[in-house]
């Protein structure tokens, strides 16, 4: 059984998972492991930089939005990171439940993201700094224009229904390699 992991992981070039409750102290360690392993790929620094930063505001993220399901009579607030390794591009893909209300928001949020282009993100990104317009979480929103400007791609994301009234929200941001 453990194989069939292992070779699963090594096929979607999975280098790194984790699925669990996500902490200030995890985060901090998640991303020294990583750090780590990108130095040990001898990868190029600008790349590091860029998949280093990605992930930094995907964990943020995770950490500062994701909401809290009732599974099972327990409380449960984990997520679940995958970083992989593609030939052309690393993958930074998040995913944690949210509440089902949200989703026409951050939908709508995503859409508008992911029809700019770097300038348009940059203007995006300067007009809620200027208006500090904050979320109900005590955030800007800055951290999904963030991974877009970032990552220079378009934003994947998924929401998978859990029940009626949590759904299982997924991001995936791509880094280009070269």
């Amino acid at each position: 059984m453990t194989y069939s992991y292992y070779k699963n992981m090594r096929q979607n070039r999975i280098i790194f998972v984790y699925q669990g409750e996500v902490t200030a102290e995890l985060v901090s360690s998640i991303l020294h492991m990583m750090e780590n392993k990108l130095e040990g790929e001898g990868e190029d620094k600008k790349i590091k930089k860029k998949v280093f930063n990605v992930m930094v505001e995907c964990l943020q993220n995770v950490y500062h939005h994701l909401d809290a399901i009732e599974i099972d009579d327990t409380i449960d607030k984990s997520a679940l990171l995958m970083i992989g390794k593609e030939e052309e591009y690393y993958f930074v893909i998040t995913g944690n439940h949210i509440l089902n209300e949200r989703i026409p928001s951050l939908k709508a949020r995503l859409e508008k993201i992911n029809s700019l282009d770097k300038k348009g993100l940059k203007k995006l990104y300067q007009e809620i700094l200027a208006n500090e317009q904050m979320s109900e979480k005590g955030t800007a929103g800055l951290g999904m224009i963030d991974i877009a400007r970032k990552s220079g791609q378009k934003l994947g994301y998924d929401f998978h229904p859990v029940n009626d009234k949590y759904s299982f929200f997924s991001l995936e941001a791509k880094i280009a390699r070269k």
